[in-house]
């Protein structure tokens, strides 16, 4: 059997989540005005580093799930696919609301409103509904939000997806030049109203998920990114900058400000793909660590990093530090709760975490082989 598996779609995801540690320790030191569930002194390379992320980050991440659905819907039925969707995302969505997240919220309230209840008695607080944030102490779903959206949208996709597999007339892929995908970015911002929750747009992003699955997941427009690889990626960087100058021009609202952001998102997009296909198509140990555990991890490491940044920001005095100390010990932290919940039979199944298949691999080749070590 030929291994369809596409590593740069892993790496460039593996990737993506490591970026969590930088980008959401920055948003303790954001200087838009957001509190966040702790805040310091604003930094400027901390501002400018969530700015130009943003954009392409979480996008990127429903595209790549976009196109990972082509490759699991060939290996699965229908039903299957439900059933790992529901297993995958529900499951450990509806554990963490109840078992990661609330910490956040309680911390916030600490923080901000100074809170001097104890953690049980919180959840009377948290399960009250403000404005989702959670940055007042009331219920939110944190960054599992990304999961909520994922799972509302592979289920309200599917239909249309199960009528395209079975259409007789396809898209293209030949068809598909550069002049042709580039302002695909257009379904994007046409599509960015629907569903607007919060500033996180059902439509937007489930549009990032169908053209990931329609369009990016075939091999001629891989090929085509790959081909355009300096380009796109010359375009993405000076898009970054624009956005990050503007920002400071106070040019951050309205309808310029919203373009820029999906002709900047859209664009990273293709770079992060040409440049991936061309860089990230390798296969080791680290790799296939990260591949298992980047589920985990992003469900766990907001939490830690709010748990860190509370007790820093209060007993390290300069902001600068303060960051990077941050940033590490949540890394560290997030691999040591990975590798404690993935040895337990129950949190393996609440968070969604794959079994270590490694040493069974191991033996099933060496069985192969005639022989069998274990």
């Amino acid at each position: 059997m030929v291994n369809m598996r596409k590593y740069y779609i892993d790496n460039i995801r593996i990737l993506c989540i490591l970026m969590l540690f930088p980008f959401h320790t920055a948003m303790i030191f954001n200087g838009w005005g957001e509190n966040w569930y702790v805040h310091s002194k604003a930094l400027f390379g901390a501002t400018m580093l969530d700015l130009a992320v943003y954009p392409w980050w979480m996008s990127g991440l429903f595209t790549l799930a976009g196109v990972s659905a082509v490759y699991s819907l060939k290996n699965r039925t229908v039903k299957q696919y439900i059933q790992e969707r529901f297993l995958k995302l529900f499951i450990p969505l509806i554990s963490s609301i109840l078992l990661v997240i609330p910490v956040q919220a309680y911390i916030a309230d600490r923080y901000f409103n100074n809170y001097i209840g104890s953690y049980i008695e919180h959840f009377a607080v948290y399960f009250s509904l403000t404005d989702w944030s959670g940055y007042d102490g009331h219920f939110t779903p944190g960054q599992t939000w990304f999961i909520l959206y994922l799972f509302v949208i592979s289920m309200i996709t599917l239909p249309l997806i199960i009528w395209y597999k079975n259409k007789e007339n396809k898209i293209s892929g030949k068809s598909m030049t550069i002049m042709k995908i580039v302002p695909m970015f257009l379904i994007i911002l046409l599509a960015a109203p629907i569903l607007d929750i919060g500033g996180k747009s059902i439509g937007e992003f489930a549009a990032d998920f169908l053209l990931g699955y329609f369009i990016l997941s075939m091999e001629e427009v891989q090929a085509r990114l790959e081909k355009y690889r300096i380009p796109l990626g010359l375009a993405w960087v000076i898009l970054i900058i624009m956005r990050c100058t503007m920002y400071q021009m106070s040019i951050s609202h309205g309808l310029l400000w919203e373009v820029q952001q999906r002709v900047l998102g859209w664009i990273g997009i293709l770079a992060i793909m040409g440049l991936g296909k061309k860089f990230l198509e390798f296969n080791n140990k680290f790799t296939q660590y990260f591949t298992s555990a980047i589920f985990p991890i992003y469900i766990f490491h907001q939490s830690i990093i709010v748990i860190v940044g509370f007790i820093v920001v209060q007993t390290v005095r300069v902001p600068v530090i303060q960051y990077f100390v941050i940033m590490g010990t949540s890394f560290i932290l997030t691999i040591i709760m990975y590798e404690i919940f993935r040895r337990l039979p129950v949190t393996r199944f609440l968070f969604g975490i794959k079994k270590d298949r490694r040493n069974k691999l191991k033996r099933t080749i060496n069985k192969s082989n005639g022989k069998l070590k274990c």
